[in-house]
């Protein structure tokens, strides 16, 4: 059983969802002053906003989008100690409209450099729950990028904040590739991984630096003077996890993937073709839409996919969540067919065992 030395999970990372207003909306309850705000619009076509307290309030990226930062005075106007608030943007507050924020906790706003890498750079880092912030500014050259975790991340995710350009990940789960390194990942498109050496530089990250190759075409993750942010996440025991696995037999009755956790939110993407980037949580299974009162417990059904601005839907990439994993309940390429590799990022929302040695009551 997994033994973790987070308690408590919504200390570092909490869903919440919550009625748009139109006008400024002080959001609480997320449980810590979060660093790392992911909201999208569940009922509308409208972009997710990614705003983090690095690069401070009003100001966005996009997962759906390969735009340069953007400003808006009425996004994410403040971090605060339980929460966030928001301004009327349409994004963020449409008025009546629901809408989901994932929520991670770096180091308060809390910056320091880093020389660890050949490359300096800006973080603010969790290592208690294995997140950090990265930001730095791109040479053309082959480099490395210090990223204070103080442990091996599992996976980087950058996105050029000065320029446009697609977003870049680093999955590193060798299961289902022998070297992860070679390939990288569009969180903004549904390609599949892809082979070059002009993202990693194909080199593994350390427990202190992430490598970047010699960009001079693409510009996603280390062009000439360009800006960048990268959030980087390794696994913690019984709070995290990120890992892989293959698709079952076209049955409903999906793989039964570990995590050592009930997990709160997860992110799942097929490797080895073109599927969305598929996003669930808990939360949204006991509000719907409309804010009525939804279905709690499993099949977890209501699903956002972080590459496009589709509204939220129930249809297929059912799942259920249990107390040490998930397991997939739909034949759907984009998280269970024969022989079909996936990727994922897994949050908990309850540990198998808590730091005291007591086991977590099943769900």
């Amino acid at each position: 059983m997994a033994y973790t030395t987070i308690a408590k999970p919504t200390d570092h990372f909490n869903t919440i969802t919550y009625t748009g207003t139109g006008s400024s909306n002080a959001r609480t309850g997320v449980g810590h002053q979060p660093d790392l705000v992911w909201i999208k619009n569940r009922e509308a076509t409208d972009s997710h906003i990614l705003a983090d307290s690095t690069s401070g309030v009003t100001k966005y990226v996009s997962s759906d989008a390969n735009t340069a930062e953007t400003t808006d005075v009425n996004s994410v106007t403040a971090f605060g100690a339980d929460g966030f608030t928001v301004g009327s943007m349409v994004n963020v507050n449409t008025n009546t409209e629901e809408f989901v924020a994932w929520c991670w906790k770096a180091n308060g706003g809390t910056t320091s450099s880093n020389t660890s890498g050949s490359i300096t750079s800006t973080v603010q880092a969790n290592t208690t729950a294995g997140f950090s912030i990265v930001s730095y500014t791109g040479t053309g050259s082959a480099g490395t990028v210090g990223h204070g975790l103080g442990a091996v991340p599992k996976v980087v995710i950058t996105k050029s904040r000065s320029n446009g350009a697609q977003w870049a990940v680093f999955h590193g789960g060798t299961e289902i590739t022998s070297d992860p390194a070679t390939d990288y990942y569009r969180l903004s498109t549904t390609a599949g991984a892809t082979d070059s050496a002009e993202y990693w530089n194909d080199t593994m990250p350390t427990s202190t630096v992430f490598s970047l190759g010699a960009d001079t075409t693409n510009g996603e993750a280390n062009y000439s003077s360009w800006t960048y942010v990268a959030y980087c996440f390794t696994p913690i025991q019984g709070y995290s996890h990120f890992g892989t696995y293959w698709g079952s037999d076209n049955s409903a009755d999906g793989p039964m993937v570990y995590c050592g956790f009930r997990p709160r939110f997860i992110i799942v993407k097929r490797s080895d073709g073109a599927e969305s980037w598929l996003m669930q949580d808990t939360e949204r299974s006991k509000i719907a839409k409309d804010a009525s009162a939804g279905i709690s417990g499993n099949p977890v059904e209501q699903k956002l996919i972080a590459e496009a601005t589709t509204v939220e839907n129930s249809g297929s990439g059912d799942c259920d969540f249990y107390s040490t994993g998930f397991k997939p309940r739909d034949t759907d390429g984009i998280h269970n067919w024969t022989d079909y590799k996936y990727i994922y990022m897994a949050f908990a929302e309850m540990p198998v065992v808590g730091t005291n040695g007591t086991i977590a009551l099943a769900r």
